[in-house]
Protein backbone atom coordinates (compact mmCIF):
# COMPACT_ATOMS: atom_id res chain seq x y z
CA UNK A 1 0.00 0.00 0.00
CA UNK A 2 1.45 3.66 -0.98
CA UNK A 3 2.28 5.61 2.15
CA UNK A 4 -0.44 8.34 0.45
CA UNK A 5 -3.06 5.56 0.46
CA UNK A 6 -2.11 4.21 3.57
CA UNK A 7 -2.49 8.13 4.99
CA UNK A 8 -6.19 8.61 3.72
CA UNK A 9 -7.19 6.09 5.54
CA UNK A 10 -7.32 7.32 9.01
CA UNK A 11 -8.28 5.61 12.36
CA UNK A 12 -11.43 7.15 14.00
CA UNK A 13 -12.63 5.64 17.13
CA UNK A 14 -16.36 4.59 17.26
CA UNK A 15 -18.84 7.23 18.28
CA UNK A 16 -21.39 6.75 20.80
CA UNK A 17 -24.49 8.08 19.29
CA UNK A 18 -27.03 6.38 20.98
CA UNK A 19 -27.50 4.93 24.98
CA UNK A 20 -27.19 1.73 24.37
CA UNK A 21 -23.85 1.62 22.28
CA UNK A 22 -20.59 0.97 24.14
CA UNK A 23 -18.44 3.87 24.52
CA UNK A 24 -15.45 4.54 22.13
CA UNK A 25 -12.03 3.15 23.52
CA UNK A 26 -9.17 6.02 24.05
CA UNK A 27 -7.06 6.30 20.85
CA UNK A 28 -4.04 5.56 23.08
CA UNK A 29 -3.99 3.36 25.99
CA UNK A 30 -0.89 3.49 28.47
CA UNK A 31 -0.91 0.20 31.02
CA UNK A 32 1.54 0.00 33.33
CA UNK A 33 2.97 -2.71 35.67
CA UNK A 34 5.58 -3.20 38.74
CA UNK A 35 7.35 -5.88 40.22
CA UNK A 36 4.23 -7.96 42.46
CA UNK A 37 1.66 -5.55 41.05
CA UNK A 38 -0.46 -7.75 39.08
CA UNK A 39 -0.75 -11.04 38.45
CA UNK A 40 0.68 -12.15 34.93
CA UNK A 41 -2.79 -14.48 34.14
CA UNK A 42 -4.34 -11.08 34.15
CA UNK A 43 -1.94 -9.31 31.77
CA UNK A 44 -2.21 -12.49 29.37
CA UNK A 45 -5.71 -11.88 29.50
CA UNK A 46 -5.49 -8.50 28.05
CA UNK A 47 -2.96 -8.99 25.51
CA UNK A 48 -5.43 -12.52 24.27
CA UNK A 49 -8.34 -9.67 24.11
CA UNK A 50 -5.86 -7.64 21.76
CA UNK A 51 -5.38 -10.13 19.76
CA UNK A 52 -8.91 -11.69 19.82
CA UNK A 53 -10.45 -8.41 17.64
CA UNK A 54 -8.00 -9.38 14.90
CA UNK A 55 -10.04 -10.28 11.75
CA UNK A 56 -8.36 -10.20 8.76
CA UNK A 57 -4.11 -9.88 10.39
CA UNK A 58 -1.66 -9.69 13.13
CA UNK A 59 1.96 -9.31 12.73
CA UNK A 60 3.67 -9.71 15.68
CA UNK A 61 7.41 -8.98 16.40
CA UNK A 62 8.42 -10.09 19.96
CA UNK A 63 12.26 -10.61 21.92
CA UNK A 64 10.84 -13.03 24.10
CA UNK A 65 8.31 -15.46 23.96
CA UNK A 66 7.11 -18.18 26.63
CA UNK A 67 4.66 -20.51 26.21
CA UNK A 68 4.89 -23.49 29.02
CA UNK A 69 2.68 -21.53 31.52
CA UNK A 70 -1.09 -21.11 32.02
CA UNK A 71 -0.27 -17.51 31.22
CA UNK A 72 1.57 -17.90 28.05
CA UNK A 73 -1.02 -21.01 26.84
CA UNK A 74 -3.54 -18.12 27.19
CA UNK A 75 -1.61 -15.97 24.95
CA UNK A 76 -0.72 -18.60 21.98
CA UNK A 77 -4.51 -19.70 22.09
CA UNK A 78 -5.85 -16.32 20.79
CA UNK A 79 -3.28 -16.61 18.23
CA UNK A 80 -4.38 -20.15 17.17
CA UNK A 81 -8.14 -19.37 17.57
CA UNK A 82 -6.96 -15.95 14.97
CA UNK A 83 -5.49 -18.89 12.85
CA UNK A 84 -8.31 -20.78 13.03
CA UNK A 85 -10.89 -18.35 12.27
CA UNK A 86 -9.05 -17.11 8.85
CA UNK A 87 -6.83 -14.26 10.46
CA UNK A 88 -3.10 -14.06 8.61
CA UNK A 89 -0.59 -13.96 11.15
CA UNK A 90 3.30 -13.58 10.77
CA UNK A 91 5.44 -13.80 14.25
CA UNK A 92 8.90 -12.76 14.29
CA UNK A 93 11.41 -13.55 17.26
CA UNK A 94 15.10 -13.27 18.49
CA UNK A 95 16.82 -16.67 18.31
CA UNK A 96 20.64 -15.42 19.57
CA UNK A 97 22.40 -13.83 21.55
CA UNK A 98 26.20 -12.92 22.40
CA UNK A 99 28.16 -12.40 25.29
CA UNK A 100 28.49 -14.67 28.80
CA UNK A 101 26.62 -11.71 31.33
CA UNK A 102 24.27 -9.72 28.45
CA UNK A 103 22.50 -6.69 29.18
CA UNK A 104 19.95 -7.20 28.49
CA UNK A 105 19.52 -10.81 29.27
CA UNK A 106 19.10 -13.40 26.84
CA UNK A 107 15.27 -14.31 25.19
CA UNK A 108 13.89 -17.38 26.77
CA UNK A 109 12.30 -18.09 24.03
CA UNK A 110 12.22 -22.13 22.60
CA UNK A 111 12.45 -21.63 19.39
CA UNK A 112 10.81 -25.86 18.50
CA UNK A 113 8.09 -24.55 20.26
CA UNK A 114 7.61 -21.08 18.15
CA UNK A 115 8.55 -23.03 14.94
CA UNK A 116 5.68 -26.23 16.02
CA UNK A 117 2.87 -23.23 15.77
CA UNK A 118 0.62 -23.91 12.66
CA UNK A 119 1.63 -20.09 11.61
CA UNK A 120 4.20 -18.69 9.63
CA UNK A 121 7.45 -17.54 11.87
CA UNK A 122 10.59 -16.06 10.99
CA UNK A 123 13.41 -16.20 13.66
CA UNK A 124 15.82 -13.76 13.20
CA UNK A 125 19.62 -14.35 14.21
CA UNK A 126 20.26 -12.09 17.39
CA UNK A 127 24.04 -12.07 16.52
CA UNK A 128 25.66 -9.13 16.79
CA UNK A 129 22.50 -7.04 17.28
CA UNK A 130 19.40 -7.98 18.79
CA UNK A 131 15.63 -8.59 17.22
CA UNK A 132 14.30 -6.50 20.63
CA UNK A 133 10.84 -5.36 19.01
CA UNK A 134 7.97 -5.93 20.95
CA UNK A 135 4.85 -4.70 19.14
CA UNK A 136 1.76 -6.28 17.22
CA UNK A 137 -0.04 -4.58 14.42
CA UNK A 138 -3.51 -6.07 14.09
CA UNK A 139 -5.51 -5.55 10.98
CA UNK A 140 -3.47 -2.64 9.49
CA UNK A 141 -5.43 -0.39 12.51
CA UNK A 142 -3.67 -0.73 15.74
CA UNK A 143 -0.86 -1.35 17.75
CA UNK A 144 -0.05 -2.86 21.02
CA UNK A 145 3.75 -1.93 22.04
CA UNK A 146 5.95 -1.47 24.77
CA UNK A 147 8.60 -2.90 26.78
CA UNK A 148 7.03 -5.66 27.59
CA UNK A 149 7.99 -9.14 26.25
CA UNK A 150 5.58 -12.10 26.57
CA UNK A 151 6.58 -14.15 29.57
CA UNK A 152 5.38 -14.58 33.16
CA UNK A 153 8.53 -12.89 34.84
CA UNK A 154 7.68 -9.77 32.37
CA UNK A 155 4.18 -9.49 33.05
CA UNK A 156 4.32 -10.05 37.20
CA UNK A 157 7.75 -9.39 38.02
CA UNK A 158 9.19 -6.22 36.49
CA UNK A 159 8.76 -2.66 35.93
CA UNK A 160 6.97 -2.37 32.10
CA UNK A 161 4.68 -0.21 30.19
CA UNK A 162 2.23 -1.26 27.42
CA UNK A 163 0.93 1.01 24.88
CA UNK A 164 -1.90 0.62 22.59
CA UNK A 165 -2.49 2.82 19.88
CA UNK A 166 -5.67 2.66 17.69
CA UNK A 167 -3.74 4.88 14.24
CA UNK A 168 -3.89 3.33 10.42
CA UNK A 169 -1.11 5.66 10.18
CA UNK A 170 1.40 4.55 13.17
CA UNK A 171 0.02 0.66 12.23
CA UNK A 172 1.24 1.13 8.83
CA UNK A 173 4.96 2.54 10.18
CA UNK A 174 5.44 -0.99 11.86
CA UNK A 175 3.83 -2.88 9.24
CA UNK A 176 6.72 -1.29 7.26
CA UNK A 177 9.13 -2.36 9.93
CA UNK A 178 7.89 -5.77 10.20
CA UNK A 179 8.38 -6.33 6.60
CA UNK A 180 11.92 -5.29 6.60
CA UNK A 181 12.95 -7.49 9.01
CA UNK A 182 10.56 -10.76 7.87
CA UNK A 183 12.00 -10.47 3.91
CA UNK A 184 15.75 -9.40 5.22
CA UNK A 185 15.99 -11.83 8.27
CA UNK A 186 18.44 -10.49 9.90
CA UNK A 187 18.52 -6.82 12.08
CA UNK A 188 20.87 -4.93 9.74
CA UNK A 189 19.37 -2.73 7.23
CA UNK A 190 15.96 -2.39 8.90
CA UNK A 191 14.32 -0.06 10.53
CA UNK A 192 14.44 2.66 7.40
CA UNK A 193 10.33 3.89 8.31
CA UNK A 194 10.58 7.62 8.65
CA UNK A 195 9.35 9.02 11.97
CA UNK A 196 6.49 11.18 10.41
CA UNK A 197 4.43 12.76 12.89
CA UNK A 198 0.84 11.63 13.13
CA UNK A 199 -1.97 13.60 14.61
CA UNK A 200 -4.04 10.34 17.37
CA UNK A 201 -7.33 11.74 18.35
CA UNK A 202 -5.21 14.94 19.45
CA UNK A 203 -1.71 13.60 20.17
CA UNK A 204 1.32 14.17 18.32
CA UNK A 205 2.76 10.68 17.80
CA UNK A 206 6.07 9.27 16.20
CA UNK A 207 6.86 6.11 15.24
CA UNK A 208 10.92 5.25 15.62
CA UNK A 209 12.64 2.45 14.76
CA UNK A 210 16.42 1.42 14.70
CA UNK A 211 18.65 0.37 13.75
CA UNK A 212 17.67 2.54 10.72
CA UNK A 213 16.94 5.74 12.73
CA UNK A 214 18.87 4.73 16.44
CA UNK A 215 21.24 7.29 15.81
CA UNK A 216 18.87 9.89 15.50
CA UNK A 217 16.28 8.97 18.39
CA UNK A 218 19.35 9.55 20.85
CA UNK A 219 19.39 12.83 19.42
CA UNK A 220 16.21 13.29 19.21
CA UNK A 221 15.68 12.34 23.07
CA UNK A 222 18.53 14.23 23.86
CA UNK A 223 16.96 17.53 22.50
CA UNK A 224 13.56 17.27 24.14
CA UNK A 225 15.72 15.98 27.82
CA UNK A 226 17.96 19.58 26.69
CA UNK A 227 14.83 22.41 26.02
CA UNK A 228 13.22 20.52 29.03
CA UNK A 229 12.25 23.54 31.82
CA UNK A 230 9.65 21.72 33.84
CA UNK A 231 10.20 18.25 34.55
CA UNK A 232 12.43 15.05 33.09
CA UNK A 233 11.63 11.82 34.19
CA UNK A 234 13.43 8.73 33.55
CA UNK A 235 12.84 4.82 33.54
CA UNK A 236 15.87 2.80 32.05
CA UNK A 237 18.03 -0.31 32.70
CA UNK A 238 20.73 1.63 31.40
CA UNK A 239 21.54 4.43 30.36
CA UNK A 240 24.62 4.52 27.81
CA UNK A 241 23.62 6.48 24.89
CA UNK A 242 26.35 9.10 25.05
CA UNK A 243 24.22 11.97 23.19
CA UNK A 244 21.66 11.42 26.11
CA UNK A 245 24.27 10.80 28.45
CA UNK A 246 26.18 14.63 27.89
CA UNK A 247 22.91 16.30 27.72
CA UNK A 248 21.55 14.65 31.30
CA UNK A 249 25.02 16.31 32.74
CA UNK A 250 24.23 19.62 31.56
CA UNK A 251 20.85 19.53 32.84
CA UNK A 252 21.89 18.09 36.09
CA UNK A 253 24.77 20.52 36.62
CA UNK A 254 22.55 23.68 35.64
CA UNK A 255 19.68 22.50 37.73
CA UNK A 256 17.49 23.20 34.88
CA UNK A 257 14.31 21.57 35.45
CA UNK A 258 12.94 19.04 38.08
CA UNK A 259 14.52 15.63 36.91
CA UNK A 260 14.44 12.22 38.41
CA UNK A 261 14.80 8.52 37.47
CA UNK A 262 15.23 4.81 37.76
CA UNK A 263 17.79 2.39 36.76
CA UNK A 264 18.18 -1.40 37.42
CA UNK A 265 21.27 -1.44 40.13
CA UNK A 266 22.93 -4.68 38.69
CA UNK A 267 22.53 -3.77 35.15
CA UNK A 268 24.11 -0.32 35.77
CA UNK A 269 27.06 -2.30 37.25
CA UNK A 270 27.82 -4.55 34.95
CA UNK A 271 27.32 -1.88 32.41
CA UNK A 272 30.58 0.15 34.72
CA UNK A 273 32.86 -3.32 34.27
CA UNK A 274 32.40 -3.66 30.94
CA UNK A 275 33.37 -0.25 30.63
CA UNK A 276 36.29 -0.35 32.23
CA UNK A 277 37.56 -3.85 30.46
CA UNK A 278 36.93 -2.50 26.86
CA UNK A 279 38.26 0.92 27.59
CA UNK A 280 36.48 1.85 23.97
CA UNK A 281 33.21 3.59 26.34
CA UNK A 282 35.48 4.35 29.60
CA UNK A 283 34.85 7.98 28.55
CA UNK A 284 31.12 7.18 29.62
CA UNK A 285 31.96 6.61 33.42
CA UNK A 286 32.22 10.09 34.81
CA UNK A 287 29.14 11.33 32.98
CA UNK A 288 27.03 8.48 34.26
CA UNK A 289 28.40 8.95 37.69
CA UNK A 290 27.37 12.42 37.40
CA UNK A 291 23.66 11.97 37.06
CA UNK A 292 23.63 9.11 39.38
CA UNK A 293 25.08 11.24 41.80
CA UNK A 294 23.73 14.49 41.18
CA UNK A 295 19.82 14.10 40.62
CA UNK A 296 17.53 11.94 42.48
CA UNK A 297 18.21 8.33 40.66
CA UNK A 298 16.67 5.39 42.24
CA UNK A 299 17.98 1.67 41.60
CA UNK A 300 16.43 -1.78 41.65
CA UNK A 301 18.88 -4.38 42.41
CA UNK A 302 17.58 -7.46 40.56
CA UNK A 303 18.87 -11.30 40.37
CA UNK A 304 21.71 -11.82 38.22
CA UNK A 305 21.19 -13.22 34.80
CA UNK A 306 21.38 -17.32 35.49
CA UNK A 307 19.48 -19.63 33.09
CA UNK A 308 17.16 -20.75 35.94
CA UNK A 309 16.62 -17.28 37.71
CA UNK A 310 14.14 -15.33 38.21
CA UNK A 311 13.97 -11.96 35.73
CA UNK A 312 12.93 -9.47 37.95
CA UNK A 313 14.63 -6.27 36.46
CA UNK A 314 14.11 -2.85 35.97
CA UNK A 315 12.57 -3.20 32.96
CA UNK A 316 10.70 0.13 31.82
CA UNK A 317 11.86 2.10 29.00
CA UNK A 318 10.63 5.68 29.84
CA UNK A 319 11.82 9.08 29.42
CA UNK A 320 9.61 12.33 29.92
CA UNK A 321 10.47 15.83 28.72
CA UNK A 322 7.84 18.35 29.40
CA UNK A 323 4.73 16.56 27.70
CA UNK A 324 6.39 15.01 25.83
CA UNK A 325 7.28 10.97 26.10
CA UNK A 326 9.52 8.46 24.47
CA UNK A 327 8.28 4.64 25.18
CA UNK A 328 9.40 1.04 23.93
CA UNK A 329 11.73 -1.38 23.52
CA UNK A 330 14.29 0.58 23.67
CA UNK A 331 16.92 1.05 26.37
CA UNK A 332 18.24 4.64 25.71
CA UNK A 333 21.92 2.96 25.37
CA UNK A 334 24.44 3.14 22.34
CA UNK A 335 23.60 -0.69 22.17
CA UNK A 336 19.68 0.26 21.75
CA UNK A 337 20.82 2.01 18.81
CA UNK A 338 22.10 -0.56 16.50
CA UNK A 339 19.31 -3.47 17.45
CA UNK A 340 15.78 -3.85 16.26
CA UNK A 341 13.66 -1.07 18.33
CA UNK A 342 11.05 0.24 18.52
CA UNK A 343 10.03 3.21 20.01
CA UNK A 344 6.62 5.85 20.36
CA UNK A 345 6.95 10.03 20.89
CA UNK A 346 4.13 10.78 22.12
CA UNK A 347 3.35 14.57 22.66
CA UNK A 348 0.75 14.96 25.09
CA UNK A 349 0.01 16.07 28.35
CA UNK A 350 -2.06 13.26 30.09
CA UNK A 351 0.21 10.40 28.72
CA UNK A 352 3.35 12.40 30.32
CA UNK A 353 1.21 12.74 33.46
CA UNK A 354 0.83 9.35 33.49
CA UNK A 355 3.98 8.26 32.44
CA UNK A 356 5.84 10.72 34.54
CA UNK A 357 3.72 8.90 38.00
CA UNK A 358 4.79 5.56 36.71
CA UNK A 359 8.49 6.60 37.23
CA UNK A 360 8.15 8.15 40.62
CA UNK A 361 6.24 5.71 42.10
CA UNK A 362 8.75 3.24 40.68
CA UNK A 363 11.42 5.45 42.42
CA UNK A 364 9.92 5.59 45.38
CA UNK A 365 9.62 1.77 45.54
CA UNK A 366 13.73 1.69 45.69
CA UNK A 367 16.71 3.08 47.70
CA UNK A 368 18.97 5.54 45.68
CA UNK A 369 21.04 4.21 42.55
CA UNK A 370 24.49 3.32 43.91
CA UNK A 371 27.06 2.88 41.63
CA UNK A 372 30.02 0.68 42.12
CA UNK A 373 33.10 2.63 43.62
Amino acid sequence: MAGAEARQQGFAPRRADRVTDVPARPAIEIQTLTDGGQRAADVARGIAGFLTEARHSLDIAMYDIRSETDAGALVIASLLAAAQRGVAIRLLYDVAHPGPIPVPPPPETKPEAIEALPIPTRGVAGVPDLMHHKFAVRDGQAVWAGSTNWTDDSWSRQENVIVTVGSHEIAYAHTLAFEQLWERGEVEGTGKVDPRPEDVDGARVRAWFCPGHGEALSHRVAKHIGKARRRVRIASPVLTSGPILATLVEVVNEQRCDIAGVVDDTQVDQVFGQWRTNRVSEWKIPLLLRILEGAPFSGKTSTRWQPTAVRDSMHAKVVVADDTSFVGSFNFSRSGERNAENVLEIRDGSVADELAAFVDAIRSRYPPATPPV
